[in-house]
C-alpha cells in the first residue's frame, strides 16, 4: 500500500459522520434528511437510515462488503451483501448485488483511478 493510499484512508477515517450527514442533508434538502450514517473503510461495511421528504418511516440500508476490481484495462465496482428495511428496496439492490459493474473512466479524472482503485480495491480473503 502506497504512502497516498493510507494517507486517503486515514483522511476517510477521520472525516467526523456528522459532517457528512450535514453535507448530505444540505444537498438532499427538500428531498430526504439522511438521519445516520456509518461508514468503515477497513471491514467495508455502510449503514444510511434516510426519511424521504413527507413519509413518516424511515429507509435503512446496511452494506456488507464492497469495493472496486482492477485490471491493466478498466475499473470496476461491487457490492457483495447489501439490505434493507424496505422489500421493494432489496428487490432493487438484488440487481446490483454481486455484479461488476464496470466504472467509467472520466478523462479528467484518470490520473486518479489507480489510486482510487487502491483505495478501494477487494481485499482478498485470507
Amino acid at each position: 500500500m502506497s504512502y497516498k493510499t493510507s494517507l486517503i484512508k486515514m483522511a476517510i477515517k477521520l472525516t467526523p459522520n456528522v459532517m457528512i450527514v450535514w453535507v448530505a442533508n444540505v444537498i438532499l434538502k427538500g428531498i430526504a434528511e439522511l438521519t445516520e450514517f456509518s461508514f468503515d473503510l477497513d471491514t467495508r461495511k455502510v449503514y444510511v437510515q434516510t426519511m424521504l421528504y413527507g413519509e413518516t418511516e424511515a429507509i435503512e440500508v446496511w452494506v456488507d462488503g464492497f469495493g472496486i476490481i482492477s485490471d491493466k484495462e478498466s475499473y470496476k465496482f461491487i457490492i457483495q451483501q447489501a439490505q434493507s428495511n424496505k422489500p421493494w428496496l432489496n428487490n432493487l439492490l438484488a440487481h446490483f448485488v454481486g455484479k461488476e459493474w464496470k466504472i467509467p473512466v472520466i478523462p479528467q479524472l484518470a490520473a486518479y483511478f489507480e489510486l482510487i482503485a487502491d483505495v478501494f480495491k477487494v481485499e482478498s480473503p485470507e
